[in-house]
């Protein structure tokens, strides 16, 4: 490998807009670790794309654990050294998997927990795990959010998933700010309704349109820091 290609951390990446993420930074060049819970879906994901003559490798993340997170960082440090792009693309949606789920005012607080725990701890596990192995000059890192984290255009239901996004993007503030000096850029991204197991059939756009404005912040060399984005354009939070 390449010590001057750059490496990209992509979570959630057996599937979906993760998967296609990979794919698109790898056609960038950059080595990608494709970092899935399921070993065996992270494998076969990380073959198809090296099928295409694409530089991926598959790790096993589960980002609720703090072990797997810890294993994980280990992982990517002994064997790449430093990481260039994380894209904390791992996310879960829940609510309304019990009668009345979906309603605020009967929202089962251990599907709140869940979803956090995943969505929200999940991706600053991983951060704070990478952070040390992340360059101090033009390191990325972008957090895959929705627009139904916007406090801007917030409707009911699905609570536990407006609460995780809500929060993710509150986590992006938090970062930017604090790594603002450091030449690392944070961002979040709403890469609108996607046709994937989560958006389901009915959704209008493809994993490579929901992927596009991911890999623009992860690779345009004049994007800010604190941002979030649709379509690469800057939303209200």
């Amino acid at each position: 490998m390449s010590r001057t290609k750059k490496i990209a951390v992509v979570t959630g990446a057996g599937r979906g807009i993760g998967f296609e993420t990979a794919r698109q930074l790898a056609k960038r060049g950059m080595k990608v670790v494709l970092a899935a819970r399921d070993p065996e879906k992270g494998r076969a994901a990380a073959a198809t794309l090296r099928g295409e003559d694409l530089d991926v490798d598959d790790a096993r993340l589960d980002v609720t654990s703090d072990e797997s997170v810890r294993e994980f960082a280990r992982h990517v440090d002994k064997t790449y050294g430093r990481v260039d792009v994380l894209v904390n693309n791992a996310g879960i949606m829940i609510d309304g998997k019990t009668a009345g789920a979906n309603s605020v005012t009967r929202t089962d607080v251990e599907t709140l927990r869940k979803t956090m725990e995943t969505n929200v701890y999940g991706a600053l596990r991983v951060t704070q795990a990478l952070l040390p192995l992340m360059p101090r000059s033009d390191a990325r890192i972008v957090n895959v959010s929705s627009g139904m984290g916007q406090l801007s255009d917030m409707n009911g239901g699905w609570t536990g998933y407006r609460l995780s996004k809500v929060s993710l993007n509150a986590l992006t503030r938090i970062f930017a700010d604090e790594l603002k000096d450091t030449g690392i850029r944070v961002n979040s991204i709403c890469p609108g309704w996607v046709k994937t197991d989560m958006g389901g059939s009915n959704a209008p756009r493809t994993t490579e349109e929901g992927a596009d404005t991911i890999v623009w912040l992860a690779t345009e060399p004049r994007v800010p820091t604190g941002g979030f984005f649709r379509n690469r354009q800057p939303i209200p939070w």
